[in-house]
C-alpha cells in the first residue's frame, strides 16, 4: 500500500520530530543493560540479560572482569575477560576450606581440584570472613574457574560490571 503524499510528508515529519525523544530513554537504557552471550561450559545458559544497577544478593548471577594472570590468559585468551557466576557468598560469610572441599557458613559449596583441564597447577582460593564489597562466586560446573582458586579469589565491587539471569 503506497501513501498519498499529503500523508507521507506530515509522517516523515513526525518521525524526524519524535526521533530524538524517543532516543534520550533508549539511551539511557542501554548504559545501564546488555545482551551477553556466553562462550563457556560452565553456566548452563548461552545468553544472559546484564543489569548493572542490579542489587546483588545469594544466588545472583554477576557478571565481572577476573583478575589478570597467566593462567586466565592461558586458558581464555589475552584482552579482557568477562566472567559470569552465581553468588555463593557474601560479605561477612565465612569461607573454609577442609580437605578439598570448601564451605561457606559451615555448607559446602565446592570441591577443589589439583590442576585445570590443560594440567596447569590451580592454588586453593582465599579462606576466613568475606570482605565488605566482596562476595564468594562459583557455578555448579566441576571445572569453572572460581573463588575457589587464588587466580580468581573474592570477587569485589570494582571488578563488576553486573547482575544478570539467564534469558535463553
Amino acid at each position: 500500500m503506497i501513501l498519498p503524499l499529503s500523508l507521507r510528508r506530515p509522517l516523515l515529519l513526525s518521525g524526524l520530530v519524535l526521533l530524538p525523544l524517543a532516543w534520550a530513554p533508549l539511551d539511557a537504557f542501554s548504559k545501564d543493560h546488555a545482551f551477553l552471550i556466553n562462550a563457556s561450559p560452565s553456566l548452563p545458559n548461552w545468553a544472559f540479560w546484564l543489569d548493572k544497577k542490579a542489587p546483588i544478593q545469594r544466588g545472583s548471577l554477576i557478571f565481572f572482569e577476573p583478575p589478570q594472570s597467566e593462567l586466565v590468559e592461558r586458558h581464555f585468551g589475552r584482552g579482557p575477560q568477562m566472567f559470569g557466576k552465581r553468588v555463593l557468598g557474601m560479605p561477612g560469610d565465612v569461607v573454609r576450606h577442609e580437605g578439598d572441599a570448601v564451605f561457606i557458613n559451615g555448607r559446602k559449596v565446592a570441591s577443589l581440584l589439583k590442576v585445570t583441564r590443560l594440567g596447569v597447577p590451580l592454588t586453593r582460593g582465599p579462606q576466613g570472613v568475606i570482605p565488605e564489597s566482596c562476595y564468594y562466586t562459583g557455578t555448579g560446573h566441576p571445572r569453572g574457574l572460581d573463588s575457589r582458586y587464588a587466580e580468581i579469589g573474592f570477587v569485589c565491587r570494582s571488578q563488576i560490571l553486573g547482575s544478570g539471569r539467564a534469558i535463553l
